[in-house]
């Protein structure tokens, strides 16, 4: 009756990975629990997750190929694509996110068109805004910019708006720190880049007046959901973004937080659940509004038990 804080199922979004092919349900060896799936299985799975209590995903493709543009991400019969229009026709009341990034679908593996061995910002935001587009023709609900290129929000907004589109929300990686969390994730997605890092246009670790003034270009340039990207050692962030801005905040437990935790506990030197459920709290916590996690589905059973 006291708590100050409150988790529930509602507050969290389930990352899937969706790739070609039928009856595909291959987990990923560092992130156990979860897996690459086709279409057919991806179904499945949001029916599943929706019995289970939780009401949205957020969808990242593995394509058929991949070049130095990553036209696959924008082909309106991508794999992404696809599996939006296969979720709408067999789940109802089921929020569909989609990630909307290069580094997926490009041969190179950046977020981003290339000059030479940089990346171009501004010969970016086209394909992303093309990507955005293709995702909400297919049926996404709310597209989620993850490249951290400059002015993407703006030229994603006023493609959505230019063909009417003007009720679907935008939910910006604004605070997406260039951070060593994300090694599973990579195996996930298959989206490891081919050469560098990608220091210079994701954020560095120690800054968070940067990712103040990140945060608030998104919201300037139309972003309706700000998120900040890792969570849990960035939980000041999270909490100054909330605070300084008011905005609704969006916190990814990223692949790294899950992986850690679940190795500890197989070697049965940490209880899964109650650790899982601790660090959401604190996501919560510190202000986040909206959980991407991994635990999503079994975090929403926990509750109810």
């Amino acid at each position: 009756m006291v708590a100050e804080t409150t988790l529930a199922a509602d507050d969290l979004i389930m990352p899937l990975f969706v790739r070609p092919g039928k009856k595909v349900h291959r987990e990923i060896t560092s992130m156990p629990g979860n897996y690459q799936m086709s279409v057919d299985r991806l179904v499945r799975e949001v029916v599943a997750l929706k019995d289970a209590g939780v009401n949205a995903a957020i969808l990242f493709g593995i394509p058929e190929t991949k070049d130095a543009l990553g036209t696959s991400g924008f082909d309106d019969n991508g794999i992404v694509q696809r599996a939006v229009r296969a979720i709408k026709e067999e789940v109802d009341d089921f929020i569909v996110i989609t990630d909307v990034c290069l580094c997926e679908y490009t041969d190179h593996g950046h977020c981003g068109v290339l000059d030479g061995d940089k990346v171009d910002n501004d010969s970016t935001l086209e394909l992303l805004a093309k990507m955005a587009l293709s995702h909400v023709r297919a049926g996404a609900d709310l597209v989620a910019p993850s490249d951290m290129m400059d002015g993407r929000v703006a030229r994603i907004r006023a493609a959505l708006d230019a063909e009417h589109f003007t009720d679907v929300p935008i939910m910006a990686y604004s605070a997406k720190y260039a951070s060593a969390f994300y090694g599973p994730f990579r195996e996930a997605a298959e989206s490891h880049p081919k050469f560098g890092d990608r220091k210079s246009y994701q954020m560095d670790a120690p800054n968070s007046d940067e990712a103040l003034r990140e945060v608030r270009l998104d919201i300037a340039e139309g972003a309706d959901i700000v998120m900040v990207k890792p969570a849990l050692a960035y939980l000041d962030i999270i909490s100054r973004v909330k605070h300084e801005t008011g905005y609704p905040v969006a916190a990814y437990s990223v692949s790294g937080e899950f992986a850690m935790v679940k190795a500890a506990a197989a070697k049965g030197w940490l209880n899964e659940r109650a650790v899982a459920l601790e660090i959401l709290t604190a996501i919560r916590r510190a202000g986040a509004d909206l959980i991407l996690t991994y635990w999503a589905k079994d975090a929403a059973k926990w509750l109810k038990e």
